[in-house]
């Protein structure tokens, strides 16, 4: 007798959890039509006076056996799995999301394609100085491979007092340059209005790494027709890189590439902390190119190559180096540029790596 009581209470607790699972699986598909609702209307996803609110009900409507606190705990732990979902949706519904487009976005520069699993060497001074000095770099870039160069003419530099860019005249030599070489170009924008000059001298404009977060450049770079090359933000998370990225596809620009270039962190043996695992990461979560700064996310010569063999073995769309006729005299980063003859040795070990 007591076993069959046994048996018949145990089978009623399954028949409750059923009932208990049917009803949370209702719950998270109300959750889930609330945050599509929410974001149509531009609401905050987490709601704390609600939340609290619910609490305060529940707890007021509990007769026990289980008391009031295990009641809020129980409810908290719904509540943060629903905010999850919600969370979830919405990284599902981004533009820049994989599962929102699966196949890879592929950027066309000339003859060179971004995208397709052969990666792409990037290669440049940090600062466009002289005709002379970018045509030095641009004839060694094109004996040796190299399609695409970058080369910064406006720079957002820490000190005011540094130099900051020839400005409109950098363009014009990038482009007087690039023209004698067949080469494509890659230089950054600080000032929303000048994308539509740039557009006339560039084909890539690169958002830097002080400017991932300048929200009004990042929608006149989604305004442009031209494909952009966004550079993860010095402190910012992945989520806020990919973020900014949907800022650019959400105007209408689909060509965006992304660039891990290291993060601020406590570790001084270089200059920045270089993320590798982002690279799989922003391959997995979106379906924009994926390349990595090996000068500015470590700012030592001596593992330009290592890192960068481990970016491209992580998946990366390519590399971004710095390079300068004679680095000593550079007028910005002088210690972390290649010679020519280094970045002759550099190219060389990674093409030799199998990698690329």
């Amino acid at each position: 007798m007591h076993v069959m009581r046994l048996d018949e209470l145990r089978g009623r607790i399954d028949e409750i959890n059923l009932e208990l699972l049917s009803l949370l699986t209702e719950r998270a598909q109300t959750v889930q039509e609330i945050a599509s609702e929410k974001e149509k209307q531009g609401v905050p996803k987490f709601d704390p006076l609600r939340e609290k609110k619910m609490l305060e009900d529940l707890v007021a409507r509990n007769t026990g056996p289980f008391t009031d606190e295990t009641i809020r705990q129980l409810f908290k732990q719904i509540f943060q799995a629903s905010l999850s979902l919600q969370l979830i949706d919405h990284k599902q519904q981004l533009l820049v999301s994989r599962s929102k487009q699966k196949a890879n976005t592929v950027i066309q520069l000339g003859s060179t394609v971004i995208g397709t699993g052969k990666p792409v060497m990037i290669a440049g001074p940090c600062s466009v100085e002289s005709y002379e000095q970018v045509r030095t770099v641009a004839a060694a870039l094109k004996a040796a491979g190299v399609t695409v160069m970058r080369g910064g003419a406006f720079k957002p530099r820490t000190s005011p007092y540094d130099f900051q860019g020839l400005g409109l005249e950098g363009l014009q030599i990038l482009k007087e340059v690039a023209d004698e070489f067949g080469l494509r170009t890659i230089s950054e924008i600080v000032d929303p209005s000048h994308i539509e000059i740039a557009d006339q001298y560039i084909d890539v404009i690169q958002i830097g790494a002080r400017n991932m977060h300048n929200f009004e450049l990042l929608k006149a770079a989604g305004d442009a027709p031209i494909p952009i090359l966004l550079k993860r933000g010095l402190s910012a998370t992945i989520d806020e890189f990919i973020h900014a990225a949907e800022y650019i596809l959400s105007r209408g620009n689909t060509q965006v590439m992304l660039i891990e270039r290291g993060i601020r962190t406590y570790e001084k043996a270089t200059r920045n902390t270089l993320d590798i695992s982002a690279v799989p990461i922003l391959k997995q979560e979106t379906h924009l190119p994926v390349l990595v700064d090996v000068t500015h996310s470590t700012g030592r010569k001596d593992i330009f190559a290592p890192c960068a063999k481990a970016a491209l073995a992580a998946g990366a769309d390519g590399i971004m180096v710095e390079v300068h006729p004679t680095p000593a005299t550079a007028l910005s980063d002088a210690a972390q540029q290649l010679t020519i003859d280094e970045f002759n040795t550099f190219f060389e070990v990674i093409r030799q790596s199998g990698l690329f």
